[in-house]
């Protein structure tokens, strides 16, 4: 399969892409379901904290994938032409454009299951989707 980058002056794709590139390196791009619960969560914070997509998406305390020296921080450079980044464009490009519904029933927190944050102590998990812990 040969994949061709979208050079694209519209703002929303270039948008698309930021976010797809995020949760591509969060996530790995492992399964559908996934990529489409990060996304989810991503537009309920948005949503709900009245924050921007761009700054959820820049976030360390969101996505810990931010960090230098965190375990898939290399994944930020990533091509993009791979199946599983243009998974995650896919979606990306429909949750900003309001067509993704939400997967994670108002889930607007989440974290790899092999590790346990402060701010989860306090909340109980409402989804489990392939070793990710989403909380409201």
């Amino acid at each position: 399969m040969h994949f061709v980058l979208i050079k694209n002056p519209d703002a929303s794709m270039k948008l698309a892409y930021s976010v797809a590139r995020v949760i591509y390196a969060q996530t790995g791009a492992t399964s559908l379901p996934l990529v489409e619960a990060v996304a989810s969560t991503i537009a309920n914070a948005s949503e709900k904290n009245n924050r921007s997509i761009s700054d959820i998406i820049s976030d360390p305390d969101f996505f810990d994938v931010l960090v230098p020296g965190s375990q898939n921080h290399c994944r930020l450079y990533d091509e993009p032409t791979t199946r599983g980044f243009q998974m995650c464009v896919r979606i990306a490009s429909r949750m900003l454009h309001g067509l993704l519904p939400d997967m994670v029933y108002g889930a607007t927190r989440f974290h790899c299951a092999s590790i346990l944050p402060d701010w989860a102590l306090s909340r109980g998990y409402i989804a489990d989707i392939d070793n990710f812990l989403f909380y409201t």
